[in-house]
């Protein structure tokens, strides 16, 4: 193995994770990807064989153990064992990142306090640092129609989006979509809710806006301030929908699908807006005033905690 520079020859960055909506340094390895114009792979694609000189960037404190051992069979019979590099985000003293350290051709180190840990390790290690990796930094826009998207990331239901959509671009109004999600305790955040935004992209095109998890003032704000909150769902709107009640409750217009288990107190054009029965958004101040006001009665006396409350003392 050679002290040598490792020169502009990557042609490939391999990374643990990939969802770069949920894992740091799988964002940074796609934007280093993009930038050295070359394709990224997880650790264990079988391309990975067929690269000349890959660019490893990992983090080991984020491998399963079994994970970590196979990076380590891997590293020591592939055909570039002798040709690649070694972006550190972190020195964990593991038996994986001693062993990496020994074969990369050369080791790039992502801070300070990783190039001192390495100094009697290795004679030789580049000191680097990790760019911003706002992968879409767009600026909001500030006019036109706004819809806020709120909900458990498994309820998202492409097919009514491009009812909505079909309906927003009717109203020949500018309009922008801003999505964030929650998940489930004990389900991963993971490619398929990734492959649903993008399906989403595709109907929405520059018009969405992610906004990943938010806090509960954050999501409160925005429901005050957007046009149409929606939400939809596989059969309908249940009655024990905290999401819909709480956009109710703050005025919001919400458009999404009623069933015949919906709560009877929700009626098309009085309180919400069903997606299956709307042949056009309204527009109208008025309207949408009037519908936000009886929304917000219906969450707040209806459906609210005091009559929950006195029903179940009832009972």
């Amino acid at each position: 193995m050679s002290e040598t520079a490792f020169g502009g020859d990557v042609d490939g960055v391999v990374g643990y994770h990939l969802n770069p909506l949920t894992c740091g340094v799988a964002k940074f390895n796609v934007m280093l990807a993009r930038h050295l114009e070359v394709q990224i792979f997880g650790l264990f694609d079988n391309r990975v064989a067929a690269l000349r000189r890959p660019l490893l960037s990992v983090k080991l404190s984020e491998f399963a153990e079994a994970d970590a051992e196979a990076l380590a069979s891997l590293v020591e019979t592939a055909p570039w064992r002798d040709h690649f590099a070694l972006f550190l985000h972190e020195w964990t003293e593991t038996p994986t990142e001693q062993l990496l350290l020994s074969l990369a051709e050369v080791v790039f180190c992502g801070n300070d306090e990783l190039v001192a840990s390495l100094r009697n390790r290795r004679a030789a290690v580049e000191k680097l640092w990790c760019p911003s990796t706002l992968l879409e930094p767009q600026r909001f826009a500030s006019d036109g129609i706004s819809v806020f998207a709120f909900g458990m990331a498994h309820k998202v239901r492409p097919e009514l989006h491009r009812t909505f959509q079909a309906l927003l671009e009717k109203t020949g109004r500018p309009y922008s979509v801003y999505l964030s999600t929650a998940l489930h305790e004990g389900t991963a955040f993971d490619e398929s809710f990734t492959a649903v935004f993008e399906e989403l992209k595709k109907i929405y095109g520059n018009k969405i806006y992610f906004l990943g998890y938010l806090s509960d003032t954050a999501v409160y704000n925005y429901l005050l301030d957007t046009t149409f909150f929606t939400a939809f769902f596989e059969k309908g709107v249940r009655a024990n929908n905290t999401t819909v009640n709480a956009a109710m409750d703050c005025g919001a217009v919400v458009v999404t699908n009623l069933d015949e288990y919906s709560p009877e107190v929700f009626g098309h054009m009085h309180n919400v807006i069903d997606i299956n029965r709307c042949d056009g958004l309204p527009v109208s101040p008025d309207i949408l005033g009037s519908l936000a006001g009886n929304a917000r009665a219906t969450a707040s006396s209806t459906m609210g905690w005091d009559s929950l409350v006195a029903r179940i003392k009832m009972l």
